[in-house]
């Protein structure tokens, strides 16, 4: 995931006014929005579902990345596909996502004049996975993906852009400090006709009013100085009168980034391909004849598939019973709330095991481990907000409730999330609190809580953030131990001061530094914690998707128990066993081999040597 701003999309009646020393905008909405008639309602969604049984080459399970990758790859190559999707949307768990693919010796890297050999990125992989390190399909992954992207921009609709991302662990050996992650281009959703119908909208924590930014965080600047700076209240008035447009003609703002972009490209690719996406459409069985998979059953018809059924159901991060065995936290009376969409609930994994298909828990962390914070949205229900940019900040850190600090709080996501885990072996609840001074959350916000000029009232009033006058009294809001707190603190400050953190090192890395603020000296992730009030927010444990998956060939069949391969049966994306081996190596280590190997394995059915 990539960092984004972040608000729920306005309602009827809503009003929102900024103003500066020049100017003022106030944009009302006091009665619904009009809408013409291809509008669409937020809860309205467009279903399309087989009218009987059904002859194709493949049926691809899932419509995320890894689905719609292998299916438009196999249509490219001569075959007919079909998509069946189980909820009412597609896109997966893609389009919640920061839409970054982490491709070695992309043709990006080497336009930049950036040196990143085979041998290192092998290197890297070795060093990350450690003993489940697979050489076949790692090295497949490092030789293919570039390839991959070059055959999907020529071929599709689907378009990157360069980032600066480093690795997430850049000294270790054959890590790079930029170039191996690229970026789905912004998109037009609007060219996706009545599809947009169907498209999975972005993750209502990480839009503002419904919009999106890009990834470089200029739109975000902009509306944080929009009270200050004539050119950026300009700018503003300029976005926002043109996304309420498109919220009253579509009934959702249509200019996407990040995830939601790559999962729309590819859909356009499917849609202009003719391969029809059924949604509403969960599969209920897999149909074996002579030991090879021959089918798909769906409610009221059968789908025949006279080469493969692809899994592509995204893991089973919402698969309670197995999470329960699977998560340590969780096994021992804990927490976990993940962002991911609530329909992956491990349906693909399930169908191959039931006729022979192995899928055991074997990585050190089954998950990729996100810290997130649970926003209050009304009525009882609450919405993840993952912990992309906070932890990075000066002046932030995380404590548990001993009042003691367990990590260097501008690690990876999964980084901190795996020291959060460990840090509470044998207590019931695994949790963190982030906490910070006055003046540091009105510069850069604390999760949900917007930086100034957007008040903190009803982030404090509702319990979302805690807040105290001093370090003692913030400790009695949020159950901390306040004596070791202030003792924390008090350490912390005495070297933030020069910028300095000799407990856990944060800003030594490349990485630590790429999040944090380049105009704070001398470091960009270390500040001290000064001026009261002082304010506290809970993170609990979520994920991004789970690792452990079924057990394939390089080319994704799907394997038993004894390393024999169920005929007909393949597996991408999140239901195929991750090649990071239960780590988090950078950025889009998810994405990246879910579409190279979606591409493989689409080569592979239709004969296609890789």
């Amino acid at each position: 995931m990539t960092p984004h701003l972040i608000a729920p999309p306005p309602t009827d009646g809503a009003a929102i006014e900024l103003s500066n020393k020049n100017a003022v905008l106030s944009i009302g909405l006091k009665r619904p929005l009009r809408r013409n008639r291809t509008a669409v309602k937020w809860e309205e969604h467009m279903s399309l579902r087989p009218k009987g049984n059904e002859t194709y080459d493949v049926v691809v399970i899932g419509s995320g990345a890894g689905g719609m990758s292998t299916a438009i790859t196999a249509k490219k190559h001569g075959l007919s596909v079909a998509i069946i999707e189980k909820e009412p949307v597609f896109g997966g768990t893609t389009a919640f996502s920061g839409g970054v693919l982490w491709i070695p010796r992309s043709h990006y890297a080497a336009d930049a004049g950036i040196e990143d050999s085979r041998e290192d990125a092998i290197t890297y992989m070795k060093e990350e996975t450690g003993n489940f390190y697979a050489a076949d399909a790692v090295e497949a992954f490092i030789d293919a993906g570039p390839e991959m992207v070059d055959w999907f921009e020529r071929e599709t609709s689907v378009k990157f852009v360069p980032t600066l991302y480093p690795d997430y662990h850049p000294d270790v050996p054959g890590g790079v400090d930029v170039g191996r992650s690229i970026l789905a281009a912004p998109f037009d959703t609007s060219t996706l006709g009545e599809n947009l119908k169907r498209l999975r909208p972005p993750l209502a924590t990480i839009t503002f009013m419904g919009m999106m930014f890009n990834s470089s965080n200029a739109d975000i600047k902009h509306f944080f100085n929009a009270t200050k700076s004539a050119k950026s209240f300009a700018y503003v008035t300029k976005r926002m009168v043109k996304h309420f447009a498109e919220m009253a003609r579509y009934g959702r703002g249509i200019q996407v980034t990040s995830g939601n972009a790559l999962a729309a490209r590819l859909a356009k690719s499917v849609f202009d391909l003719d391969i029809p996406v059924y949604t509403e459409t969960p599969a209920e069985e897999l149909l074996v004849e002579a030991g090879r998979v021959t089918g798909v059953r769906v409610p009221g018809a059968v789908l025949t598939a006279n080469k493969a059924v692809v899994i592509a159901t995204g893991g089973f991060a919402h698969d309670i019973e197995k999470l329960k065995k699977a998560y340590p936290h969780l096994a021992r009376g804990g927490e976990h709330f993940s962002p991911v969409p609530e329909g992956n609930t491990g349906d693909g994994i399930r169908l191959a095991e039931n006729i022979g298909g192995h899928a055991p828990v074997e990585f050190n962390d089954t998950s990729a481990w996100m810290p997130v914070s649970k926003v209050p949205m009304g009525g009882g229900k609450f919405g993840a907000f993952p912990h992309l940019l906070d932890r990075y900040k000066p002046g932030i850190i995380a404590v548990l409730k001993t009042g003691k600090r367990f990590t260097n709080e501008s690690e990876s996501y999964h980084d901190v999330g795996a020291a959060l885990m460990r840090a509470c072996h044998g207590e019931t609840e695994t949790a963190a609190w982030l906490v910070c001074d006055h003046p540091t959350i009105r510069k850069y916000g604390l999760g949900f809580a917007k930086p100034a000029p957007v008040p903190l009232g009803k982030y404090i009033s509702n319990g979302y953030l805690q807040k105290g006058n001093t370090l003692a009294e913030l400790a009695r809001a949020t159950g901390i131990d306040a004596a070791a707190l202030e003792a924390t603190v008090a350490t912390y400050n005495k070297d933030a001061v020069r910028g300095e953190d000799p407990e856990f090192g944060r800003g030594k890395t490349s990485f630590n530094r790429y999040l944090a603020d380049p105009e704070h000296k001398p470091n960009p992730c270390v500040g001290p914690i000064q001026k009261g009030p002082f304010y506290a927010l809970k993170i609990v444990m979520g994920d991004l998707g789970t690792f452990d998956g079924l057990k394939t060939t390089v080319e994704g069949q799907v394997k038993r128990e004894d390393g024999s391969t169920i005929e007909g049966l393949f597996a991408v994306g999140n239901d195929r066993a991750s090649i990071m081996g239960g780590n988090y190596p950078g950025a889009g280590i998810t994405l990246g081999p879910a579409m190279t190997f979606g591409y493989i394995t689409g080569r592979y059915l239709a004969g296609v040597s890789t």
